[in-house]
């Protein structure tokens, strides 16, 4: 039941994203787009896992804090997969005690979050990820 709603709550908030103009790319094995859609599609069906990544256009740090402190509903988290809708920022977090160099090389930027999309209503997540994109 979990794993249902986080994945179509994840689908939703990734297609929100991909057309989102402050946003320069979007991962999610559901969305075709990803490289992998074909076989995240047989292997997992509709239930392309609750991960969105995403890098924001303005692909630095302070953008990608801006961001994480405008969310209200999203929690702010160094590890993800909880019932609930949390974000990390992988190049402090994650991959903090990865050099910048070798982030760059796995395609890991400052401007990159990683969202572990829960089971709230989608339209309060793309709401709270909207309005904390719109921040100046």
């Amino acid at each position: 039941l979990r794993m249902t709603r986080q994945s179509a709550n994840a689908l939703a908030v990734a297609t929100h994203l991909a057309a989102h103009p402050k946003i320069a790319e979007v991962r999610y094995p559901g969305l075709p787009t990803h490289p992998q859609h074909a076989l995240a599609a047989a292997q997992f069906g509709d239930r392309a896992g609750a991960v969105v990544t995403f890098t924001l256009c303005d692909d630095s740090r302070v953008a990608a804090y801006r961001f994480l402190d405008g969310l209200e509903l999203a929690a702010s988290a160094t590890t993800i997969g909880d019932l609930f809708t949390e974000v990390l920022h992988p190049a402090t977090a994650s991959h903090r005690r990865v050099s910048s160099a070798e982030r760059a090389r796995m395609g890991i930027s400052d401007g990159m979050v990683r969202i572990s999309v829960g089971i709230e209503d989608p339209f309060d997540i793309v709401a709270d990820l909207d309005a904390a994109l719109g921040r100046p």
